[in-house]
């Protein structure tokens, strides 16, 4: 699923790319030129079929950006160490083994005969 997203992704991003530059310039970057921003939005700034299909391809493409990320996010999630873990294995000491010396007990010296 994860790769067939990702080809999505990238016809999107080229058809993007495609008809972004299909448009024509309007001048003045973000449209700060003539006019200022009192045209953006407009009755005279209401958008064609080609800044339309601009925005639909954007939306697809973060919507398959978002989609992407989640599909990720649980394909990379650690399995967690304590998993599969009995309780008998977390016991220190098991049948047949003689238990470990405690440090903290006083040496014995053997007795001189």
């Amino acid at each position: 699923m994860q790769t067939v997203l990702v080809v999505i992704q990238v016809l999107l991003a080229v058809a993007l790319v495609g008809v972004v530059l299909m448009q024509r310039s309007e001048g003045g970057g973000l449209g700060m030129g003539q006019g200022g921003m009192g045209g953006f939005l407009s009755g005279r700034g209401q958008a064609n079929m080609l800044t339309q299909l601009t925005a639909g391809i954007a939306a697809l493409f973060m919507v398959t950006s978002l989609v992407l990320a989640l599909v990720a996010r649980d394909a990379s999630r650690p399995a967690s160490i304590l998993e599969g873990v009995d309780a008998t294995e977390t016991q220190t000491t098991t049948e047949g083994e003689a238990p470990a010396e405690d440090s903290t007990a006083e040496p014995t010296v053997p007795l001189a005969e």
